[in-house]
């Protein structure tokens, strides 16, 4: 049948799947996981998912003819099955990098999610992994600070960052809140945060929060010499009220301001901008994203999450754990980490990375862990999580039984004691709970911490875990 018969075409007949397509170094790069309803050939499907976030429509229209249609064409070039998961397959899809408007996560996202995940041709659709190539990295400004200028602004080398989240989450007034942010910075954190759904509500007014998270955040910086903050949420109806609150955040002094991302690609991009210019650093909660990461058919890859938000220009994201309360599996969590830190990346199966990425020299964007994290792990921690990471212990520090500032300086003393160990060469990993015991003779607070928290743990199997099956080997 010829490209140019009126009708119904399938868009595998209709130029989108091109085995023999070698893709070009610029071309933007996708794979998605796709299930096909039954009867419908995988290459069929992946050609549907080039052609729908591409160029096509369901039927042939006449002004194809109008373009150089070929180039506009999404084109998948290869579909290979899932290992050990009958009726997946990974459809690879290269996009011509004229497809896409320079420096917009918000274009970028429309083309690549914008309407094929509700097509009727597939059961599930799961974008996996994306390569951004150079050329299109270098048309973002990435973080707005990054990883090395953070640790120059805050005089903090050579350990993981601590914090902790306020807790409660809601109900506190202004004035115990701000209290909470004291005690926690002079005993020995670097930050601590407001969480995800802490705004501008009745029982504490923003305004009145950023006045006393302040007022605590310079009484610890006088009472310790160190630099502190406290990540002021600025996340608000309108990018409008988002400016008020950021500009007086800054006013007041404040090295960082905090947005979720439920506020938007647009918003994320135009508060990493106002970041940069006012040299404050941004940190993002990735509020909401379990919605669509979280399951292994259908969504996006919150690997996909790290790199838009890396272009975007965060400075923070939160990341996993892999021994918190929260879903990561260890080799998934650590492709995420690599995918946010560093500026070149090879493909790792093992790690769930498709692609090879470079950064081209873009910053990086430190990741965050938290959520049911403590003391008593600092050594799985550094070992999963390596050096250049924030460590959030919330309710690891909040709930000590001697009150918040014993659990922050738990905190200090358990990292520091771990980081003397690794930088004299000892197994840190394996000799982990031993350190931490020698180093609570000298801190009764670290010495509580461990018997009121030593053996909690999150053992529950992940569900989004890389496709890797061993190969047999014979000897």
């Amino acid at each position: 049948m010829s490209r140019w018969s009126a009708g119904v075409i399938p868009y595998a007949e209709m130029g989108y799947w091109r085995p023999d397509y070698e893709p070009e170094p610029s071309d933007v790069l996708a794979a998605f996981r796709i299930t096909p309803q039954p009867g419908v050939p995988p290459e069929e499907a992946g050609a549907a998912v080039a052609g729908e976030s591409s160029t096509a429509t369901w039927t042939v229209v006449w002004t194809d003819r109008l373009t150089a249609y070929e180039q506009y064409q999404g084109k998948c070039y290869r579909v290979e099955p899932v290992p050990g998961r009958e009726g997946e397959f990974i459809a690879y899809i290269a996009y011509d990098l004229d497809l896409f408007e320079e420096g917009s996560i918000a274009n970028l996202t429309s083309s690549i999610i914008g309407n094929v995940f509700g097509f009727k041709a597939l059961k599930a659709l799961r974008l996996e992994d994306m390569r951004i190539p150079p050329h299109y990295v270098k048309t973002f400004q990435g973080p707005a600070h990054g990883i090395v200028m953070e640790r120059e602004y805050l005089g903090k080398f050579g350990r993981p960052l601590l914090g902790a989240t306020v807790k409660p989450k809601l109900g506190l007034s202004a004035r115990n809140y701000g209290r909470v942010v004291y005690e926690a910075l002079r005993g020995g954190l670097d930050f601590t945060k407001d969480d995800e759904n802490i705004n501008s509500q009745p029982f504490m007014r923003w305004r009145d929060r950023f006045l006393y998270c302040m007022e605590g955040v310079t009484r610890a910086q006088a009472a310790t010499g160190e630099v502190k903050g406290h990540y002021l949420n600025v996340t608000a109806a309108t990018m409008e009220d988002m400016y008020e609150r950021a500009e007086f955040a800054r006013d007041l002094g404040s090295v960082i301001v905090m947005i979720d991302l439920t506020v938007g690609y647009t918003a994320i991009q135009s508060m990493a901008k106002w970041a940069r210019r006012n040299g404050v650093l941004l940190h993002l909660h990735r509020a909401g994203h379990s919605t669509y990461t979280r399951q292994k058919t259908h969504g996006v890859s919150f690997r996909v999450i790290a790199k838009w938000m890396r272009l975007a220009g965060v400075d923070h994201v939160h990341a996993g754990t892999v021994v918190g309360k929260l879903e990561g599996d260890p080799h998934t969590v650590a492709g995420f980490y690599d995918t946010l830190r560093l500026d070149r990346i090879a493909a790792d199966p093992v790690k769930g990375l498709f692609f090879d990425q470079e950064w081209a020299s873009l910053p990086g964007t430190m990741p965050v862990a938290s959520g049911g994290i403590h003391a008593g792990q600092m050594h799985q921690l550094l070992d999963h999580l390596g050096e250049d990471v924030i460590l959030q212990f919330g309710g690891g520090t909040i709930g000590h039984p001697m009150g918040i500032a014993a659990g922050a300086a738990a905190n200090r003393v358990a990292l520091e004691a771990m980081i003397k160990a690794r930088n004299e060469g000892r197994d840190f990993r394996a000799e982990g709970p031993d350190i931490l015991r020698a180093a609570a003779r000298h801190s009764r607070e670290l010495d509580v911490a461990l018997a009121t928290w030593g053996d909690v743990t999150f053992d529950y199997e992940s569900t989004d875990t890389p496709d890797v099956v061993p190969t047999p080997v014979s000897l």
